[in-house]
């Protein structure tokens, strides 16, 4: 399965959704309105207004075309250059979250056992006071930190993580913790700080496990493409033969867990070649002696053994990137989590990158810029002093980001009662029961808690299983702060939301919940402010920003792109780039990436593998009436030689079992997976009855997924998980 072609076959089978999309796009009301609702007369005035997308993070700027109160249709910002004048499926889509049937409509108070689904309608006053009533009974019986806070990419979760400092909490997570905190803390370990790739103007990427047409990211995957079509060569290398490989120039299905030993052997031929950039190498970067010592024993031909990629073709894609460097690079961008070394195998990644000099050139790695945003109005934490010494998950991974959290160890501290009790829980825009590992273990860790506080739009498997449930307002009927948005040559910007249309129900923000909940535990001076006045806070320095922002919908605070660093330090401790990090070596972690080879599966055992679509946002959007049309459910892949092996047929059932738990799920026989991996689609398989397009539909790959994790940040290792497949399970 090594060296793929792009096929004619593939690139239809790419393009075929962007139709179907754009199919959609064109309804109208009758598509895109809520249900039974009658299209407007011709002759009403059809008003546009400026949003900024959330179906998944990328945070597009939009237009919103209402007529009458009803938002008809989104169509694209084209002064917002980060998307590049353009609106994804999951974009037009938006509208359905609007008028979603399965929207969350009045608070939700449980009654019955947790998953019974019988739920008591509450007035807010209700609501929020019995809220009140039970984070005050959790803060008095276990201090503070008893209660835990989550929240996922929102540009309102700044005011859950405010309102857990203020309540006195340091016990707050968010999302990444599942998916690329191991990355974040790679390259700012070595970089000092998270470069942007600058894909537009590259001529040579490889890109390892990430699938940029297929898991959207703005501005990459469609300059990405631009650039393929300027000349850039595409090598793409995944256990999972993608669309982003079926488009790449060349594609080969490395074993999984050995991306380290194809990077290490790349510096290999990089250093003993001579073909990295030796002046850029000499004056920005630490540890080339300790790195060109390390790299001896990671030839070429050793990687093949580990890779399946043949050592001459290593040796070649090595030669390949050097000739095009600087404009070149090894893409840094957004992965699936992985594995128990993840920020170490992040760490080849950035190394390499090192070596070509590409850093703050055209086509490379460039750094952040600065738009000009302040962090709105400003506060001190209140200090109680019954509360325990550390977070919750403090201690078991060393580098760990502490406004990140690691929700693994939370969730098993959780469950265990220890170092001390957690017995309250609040989330928002996430949803850890369907996406976290092991969802078995949420589900116990759920049922230790006195008290589970959800806000979300529509009945997520985490709402189902909570004690109240608060209706969140859709991105379209909600004021939020301004945003600051990074985009390489697409330039930093600045956007924000206001309401396009009147809030449907009584759909809330979690802004004004957490103002009312701070009022009824006597903490309101901490939240005694408008959106407006935090927004003003925010471009103290930026006056003219709010001005372009109601004009245009987006803000560009012009800035260097290339050349930052000129004159300027890296923020590390060597001041330099650390191919050799003597942090790491003071604190006991290896100064530089170990390999170590993957675990054998076993005869008739599969590694599981995470992905994406451009369809499907964690567990978030899979519920959507249009979307679901283009992906109704999810099947398990399997090679079809492994297929064979165990008699099994395409279309049949099967049950895939690992230590966490089982799923029935129909099998999907392709060449599109290797022999010794399999793979599933994430957000189906739902416990929530209030989930009207997904009930019944698919597994759950939360359910079977291991909970390992990353050793330094705790992200959590998903592709660690081994799995058996047998006949049955209808």
């Amino acid at each position: 399965m090594t060296n793929h072609r792009t096929s004619a076959l593939s690139r239809r089978g790419f393009l075929k959704l962007s139709g179907a999309a754009a199919a959609a796009a064109a309804g109208g009301v009758g598509l895109f309105g809520p249900p039974g609702v009658r299209a407007a007369q011709p002759t009403s005035r059809l008003v546009s207004k400026y949003s900024v997308c959330d179906m998944c993070f990328n945070k597009c700027s939009l237009i919103a075309r209402v007529r009458d109160g009803v938002v008809e249709k989104l169509d694209p910002n084209p002064k917002f250059l980060k998307s590049r004048g353009m609106l994804c499926a999951r974009g037009n889509a938006g509208v359905r979250q609007l008028y979603d049937p399965d929207r969350l409509k009045h608070p939700l108070l449980r009654k019955g056992a947790r998953g019974e689904g019988r739920w008591q309608r509450l007035s807010w006053d209700q609501a929020l006071d019995h809220a009140a009533e039970k984070l005050q009974a959790i803060a008095e019986r276990y201090t503070r930190c008893g209660v835990l806070f989550m929240a996922g990419s929102d540009m309102q979760s700044t005011f859950l993580h405010r309102f857990a400092k203020v309540f006195g909490s340091y016990n707050a997570l968010s999302h990444e913790s599942m998916c690329l905190i191991a990355g974040t803390r790679a390259f700012l370990d070595t970089y000092g700080e998270v470069p942007i790739p600058d894909m537009l103007y590259t001529k040579y990427v490889i890109m390892v496990g990430a699938n940029r047409f297929e898991s959207l990211v703005t501005p990459d995957s469609i300059d990405l493409m631009t650039a393929m079509k300027n000349g850039c060569q595409l090598v793409v290398l995944d256990p999972r033969y993608t669309r982003t490989a079926a488009l790449a120039h060349q594609y080969y299905a490395i074993r999984p867990h050995t991306d380290m030993a194809f990077m290490l052997a790349v510096a290999h031929v990089l250093i003993n070649e001579e073909l990295y950039d030796k002046q850029f190498v000499a004056e920005r970067c630490y540890g080339l002696e300790q790195l060109a010592a390390h790299v001896q024993r990671y030839s070429p031909e050793w990687a093949a053994k580990e890779t399946d990629i043949p050592a001459e073709d290593i040796r070649r894609l090595a030669r390949e990137l050097a000739a095009a460097a600087p404009q070149a690079m090894v893409y840094p961008g957004r992965r699936s989590s992985n594995y128990h070394d993840s920020t170490q195998i992040r760490r080849s990644f950035a190394i390499v990158n090192a070596l070509l000099g590409n850093w703050d050139r055209p086509g490379g790695l460039t750094a952040a810029r600065m738009v000009g945003l302040k962090g709105g109005v400003p506060f001190e934490e209140p200090f109680y002093e019954d509360n325990p010494d550390d977070r919750i998950d403090h201690g078991p991974a060393k580098l760990m980001f502490e406004e990140e959290g690691s929700f693994k160890i939370a969730r098993d501290a959780v469950i265990a009662g220890k170092p001390y009790p957690v017995k309250g829980f609040v989330v928002y825009k996430t949803n850890p029961m369907g996406t976290g590992a092991n969802r078995q273990k949420t589900i116990e860790m759920f049922n230790t808690l006195d008290f589970v506080l959800d806000i979300d739009i529509t009945m997520s498997d985490t709402a189902w299983m909570s004690d109240l449930v608060l209706p969140s307002q859709c991105y379209l009927e909600r004021q939020d702060p301004c945003s600051a948005q990074q985009g390489s040559s697409a330039c930093a910007c600045v956007v924000m939301r206001d309401p396009v249309v009147e809030p449907m129900f009584q759909a809330k923000p979690v802004f004004w919940i957490m103002q009312q909940l701070a009022r009824r535990l006597k903490l309101g001076q901490y939240f005694d402010f408008t959106i407006d006045d935090y927004r003003k806070a925010q471009t103290a320095e930026v006056p003219e920003a709010m001005t372009a922002l109601r004009r245009d919908g987006v803000y560009y605070n012009p800035s260097k792109l290339y050349g930052v660093y000129e004159g300027r330090i890296f923020k590390t401790r060597s001041k330099k780039i650390e191919l050799f990090n003597e942090t790491y070596q003071k604190m006991g972690l290896d100064p530089l990436p170990v390999y170590h080879p993957p675990a054998d599966p076993g005869q008739g055992r599969f590694r599981l593998v995470v992905g994406r679509n451009a369809l499907i946002t964690q567990s978030s959007s899979q519920n959507n009436s249009l979307l679901v049309q283009l992906q109704p459910d999810n099947d398990l892949w399997m090679h079809p030689a492994a297929a064979a092996e165990l008699g099994l047929h395409d279309g049949s059932y099967v049950m895939v079992q690992s230590p966490a738990g089982r799923q029935a799920i129909r099998l999907r026989i392709t060449r599109r997976t290797r022999p010794d991996t399999v793979y599933m689609h994430t957000g189906f398989g739902v416990l929530s009855r209030g989930l009207s397009n997904l009930q019944g539909k698919g597994a759950s790959i939360a359910a079977v997924l291991t909970d390992g994790m990353d050793q330094l940040t705790g992200n959590m290792a998903m592709h660690e998980t081994i799995v058996t497949v047998t006949k049955g399970g209808a």
